[in-house]
């Protein structure tokens, strides 16, 4: 079973990170001499819940943003993806290549003069699946015959 964290533990890591954020390490023990030096805790079995939660706080934000913690980091990072703008459109229209289907779809709808648009030559299509029917599902025969529904 696992221990449950009590509502001063959390804050009290959270604020600690938030202030403390550029001393802090990957490290259990050396969280906890951080701690000892930054913050005044009344007892050690609380300094080393605090410690143990900062250092499972500061794996989590390794990762990725953590709820709870604003991190100068964090918030200057999000902006600069925000504000990232790529030179070049990751979806390339000058040239789509449709089926036949498609082509008379737009016809339809009067848009068959659109630019860009290109007829794509049909390609015999060959059968990718195993002779004897479904093959899937919990393995055995790969044949439909004997399944209960």
């Amino acid at each position: 079973m696992g221990r449950v964290r009590t509502k001063t533990v959390k804050k009290s890591s959270r604020l600690v990170i938030e202030r403390y954020y550029s001393k802090m390490t990957l490290d259990f023990h050396t969280n906890k001499k951080i701690l000892e030096e930054v913050a005044i805790i009344p007892s050690k079995r609380l300094r080393n819940k605090i410690a143990g939660f900062s250092t499972h706080l500061m794996k989590r934000i390794q990762k990725g943003p953590v709820r709870g913690i604003s991190l100068k980091l964090q918030e200057e990072e999000r902006e600069r993806r925000m504000d990232f703008v790529p030179d070049e459109s990751a979806i390339k229209t000058d040239r789509v290549e449709v089926d036949k289907e498609t082509i008379e779809l737009l016809a339809s709808l009067g848009m068959s003069e659109l630019p860009g648009i290109v007829l794509k030559e049909d390609t015999p299509l060959v059968s990718t699946t195993i002779p004897g029917g479904y093959g899937g599902g919990r393995g055995g025969y790969g044949g439909g015959a004997g399944r209960r529904y």
